[in-house]
């Protein structure tokens, strides 16, 4: 017998529970269906995870290097079993933390496969959704009055370096490892891809790391990629710029061994393990698309504004839609979507107000455009840079490297984008982010009286610096 709903959403990650939680506060009849675990891959495979490791690699290079401090700790030693064992812990209580939302919102969670059925009895559109039950149970159907896609993404692969469980890993197999390699190459040198090469530098594995463009982080602010990747060749990682890895050439046996191009000859580059991190690409296949008129485009769910897609019931949010594949965008695009089929008038989301955020040691975060972008725009701009090293908290942390910069439009003064580089940089970013949706001048940012000793005063004295007002440097 079909179960009838307001809305059934199509995935129970970031973006998934949380466009449940919205439409059940709207008091629309909701239904989450997940062939996984409630939480997706941020939960399980990414975010959650992944900073779990790097917040115990942090936690060991600090007690190796704890005599800076005066504190004298002898044989330190890393037991990676506990780090795993932390790792899951945190997992699994944040999971029934979801589990307790979806109970407390009256959800219907379904564990099992989501597929769209085309017109039928049930609905003379699209978009009845067959759910094959994990448990091997009768398929339930589903007749929702909206539906929403939220079936995330997973690792994209390169031909001839598909991970094999053994020598070749995407972030997914690396969350797994039990036991650490000696030593890694890591194919890409984008955000995953440094997170994990400070992390396992951290772990005192040997990191070498191939990336095709001319700087790693190619996406962000040129001076974040100059300052991290100078910070990360201190430490000891091997970063190797302008390579192109000849996937042909990848022999495993005792370790991997793989040729690339760099500078006009091939490189021969060895090592344990190798790790493939060059990107992600949307969940889009066998959820019956086909049987619908949506639009996809290089591999992702068209849009509008809103999230509705070209059949105006069906929505779609988070990887799926490409963009900015982040947990934090995808729970504000389903909390949109749901507002906007409820009948409400949602804000679009403006994709320069988000935050984006860097887990290496140190850490990077930014908003809004890089002086590159900026430029290219038209926008006259002037730029305030202020280092980490003339504020008294940083040295106090003993963690003085990087800088916040500023760029703001010379002729209106609109701030345009902040980029920092340093000590808890992804918690200092979220004043950048307000500083945006508020329109805050640069001056109004130095007007707001930043307390001493902290590292938010950076932010301060970058602002002042935007205009040549810096105190402290």
């Amino acid at each position: 017998m079909a179960k009838e709903y307001d809305v059934v959403i199509l995935g129970g990650g970031t973006g998934g529970y949380v466009a449940a939680i919205r439409a059940s506060q709207l008091g629309l009849k909701t239904a989450v269906v997940e062939k996984g675990k409630l939480g997706g891959t941020c939960l399980h495979a990414g975010c959650i995870p992944s900073k779990a490791l790097l917040r115990s690699a942090e936690v060991y290079a600090q007690t190796k290097n704890g005599e800076a401090f005066g504190v004298i700790a002898d044989g330190v030693r890393l037991d990676f079993a506990k780090v795993q064992a932390r790792k899951a812990a945190i997992v699994e209580q944040l999971h029934k933390g979801v589990q307790h939302l979806m109970k407390k919102g009256k959800i219907d969670v379904y564990a099992g496969t989501g597929r769209l059925l085309g017109p039928s009895i049930f609905s003379p559109l699209p978009g009845t959704v067959s759910v094959e039950m994990n448990d091997g149970s009768e398929n339930e159907m589903l007749v929702p009055k909206f539906v929403v896609i939220a079936t995330g993404s997973r690792p994209r692969t390169l031909p001839g370096l598909e991970p094999d469980g053994e020598f070749v890993m995407t972030s997914d197999e690396a969350l797994q490892m039990v036991t650490l390699p000696s030593s890694i190459l890591i194919v890409g040198g984008g955000v995953i891809g440094m997170e994990w090469a400070s992390m396992l530098n951290d772990f005192g594995v040997d990191v070498t790391v191939l990336e095709y463009a001319d700087r790693i982080l190619p996406t962000e602010d040129e001076d974040v990629s100059k300052e991290m990747e100078k910070l990360l060749r201190r430490r000891g990682v091997n970063i190797v710029t302008g390579a192109r890895v000849l996937a042909e050439t990848l022999e495993k046996g005792n370790g991997v061994t793989i040729q690339a191009e760099h500078q006009g000859e091939r490189k021969t580059f060895a090592a344990d393990k190798m790790l493939v991190s060059v990107g992600r690409q949307a969940n889009i296949e066998g959820i019956g698309l086909e049987n619908t008129d949506i639009v996809i485009e290089k591999g992702y769910i068209q849009t509008n504004e809103f999230g509705q897609t070209k059949e105006a019931h069906i929505y779609a949010i988070g990887d799926v839609i490409g963009g900015l594949q982040l947990a934090h965008v995808a729970a504000h695009e389903g909390i949109v979507a749901i507002e906007h089929l409820a009948g409400h008038n949602p804000a679009p989301i403006d994709y320069t107000m988000v935050p984006r955020c860097i887990y290496t040691r140190p850490e990077a975060a930014a908003v809004g455009l890089t002086e590159q972008e900026a430029k290219a725009k038209g926008y006259d701009v002037k730029v305030g840079k202020f280092p980490f090293k003339a504020i008294g908290k940083a040295l106090v942390f003993g963690e003085a490297e990087g800088f916040v910069k500023l760029i703001a439009d010379r002729n209106t003064d609109d701030l345009l984008g902040v980029h920092m580089v340093g000590p808890h940089v992804t918690d200092l970013i979220s004043e950048a982010g307000l500083a945006r949706v508020l329109d805050a001048a640069p001056w109004e940012i130095a007007h707001a009286i930043h307390p001493h000793p902290t590292l938010s005063e950076a932010m301060a004295e970058a602002a002042l610096a935007v205009d040549g007002k810096a105190i402290h440097f």
